[in-house]
């Protein structure tokens, strides 16, 4: 367990530096806000169209992986939101929110980060299928739920916002033009990957850094039941469901079950609070559990590492 530990720690080391960075203002609030705008907006989308311009798509886009972790990215969703309304009886907005929580995972900033640690560079394939479908997919639901709890859009101005919501997403850009360089077999030029090589070495530390320092500003406050739910289904729910049925039903290979695992065992995202703050919804308790959950994401990702050996 201690060697697993070595794994995942360094990843959490980098986040924490961000975090104690901003605590002794050694590292202004503007700079994180900087920071974030260049690895999300930029180095993050450079490092996605890259992976997704040379993936295997025959081998790589496997349609067992993808049931496999948004089967349980969905019921972690629908059980969320359930959870908060039948259990906290939080508002039924406030509860597609908290819902949201479950469904969201750092998939990037976090996912990737400890997924290479743990297995390599070479291993991440399967996590960027995940990864090319997962704001799609995550704001679709999200967002159609939300519009139909709120019961204040539909038809068009319904799709416009789901639109937006998806296509105006940096990390969406860098997806779908990976996937028109992957498809139409453009090549590309040399001083071109060159350059871009040199943006992708910077983005996961760079992000990593900064996402300690906007957790904290996030204080941990709220109500603490329905955050020890949040973590419980961001952190046990969804990699169990995506265990059972990757190892089952899918027939998974060892690497595409330790993509989908540790992918779905990941804390909720910093989008979770963007959406939380685009409806205006539950922001304390998602604020919280994204902290909260991050720290516990050391502990969890490395029993689940454990368990798939």
């Amino acid at each position: 367990m201690l060697d697993i530990l070595a794994i995942v720690v360094p990843v959490f080391l980098v986040v924490g530096a961000g975090y104690l960075a901003v605590w002794a203002r050694l590292f202004a609030d503007s700079a994180v806000d900087g920071l974030m705008v260049f690895t999300q907006k930029f180095a993050i989308p450079c490092l996605l169209f890259s992976a997704i311009a040379t993936l295997d798509l025959g081998a790589d886009f496997d349609l067992s992986l993808l049931v496999s972790y948004y089967t349980g990215s969905t019921i972690s969703f629908f059980a969320g939101m359930l959870g908060a309304r039948l259990i906290f009886r939080r508002p039924m907005i406030d509860s597609v929110v908290i819902g949201f929580c479950g469904l969201m995972a750092n998939s990037v900033l976090l996912g990737l980060a400890i997924g290479e640690s743990a297995y390599g560079i070479d291993s991440l394939g399967p996590n960027y299928a995940i990864i090319a479908l997962h704001a799609p997919f995550c704001y679709l639901l999200g967002i159609i739920t939300m519009e139909i709890v709120r019961a204040e859009a539909g038809g068009p101005r319904l799709a416009t916002r789901v639109l937006k919501g998806i296509f105006s997403n940096a990390l969406m850009i860098g997806i779908g033009l990976g996937f028109v360089v992957n498809l139409s077999g453009l090549p590309i030029p040399g001083v071109v990957d060159d350059a871009l090589a040199l943006m992708i070495r910077a983005a996961l530390p760079a992000a990593l850094f900064g996402l300690g320092g906007v957790l904290y500003r996030y204080k941990p406050e709220g109500d603490a039941g329905v955050i020890a739910m949040i973590c419980a289904i961001s952190l046990v729910l969804h990699p169990a469901i995506a265990f059972a049925m990757g190892s089952t039903i899918g027939n998974l290979s060892q690497g595409q079950l330790r993509a989908a695992v540790i992918t779905a065992a990941m804390a909720p995202g910093v989008n979770t609070y963007i959406f939380a703050d685009m409806y205006g919804a539950a922001r304390r308790v998602v604020a919280s559990s994204i902290l909260i959950g991050t720290a516990l994401t050391v502990l969890a990702a490395s029993a689940w590492i454990w368990v798939l050996g």
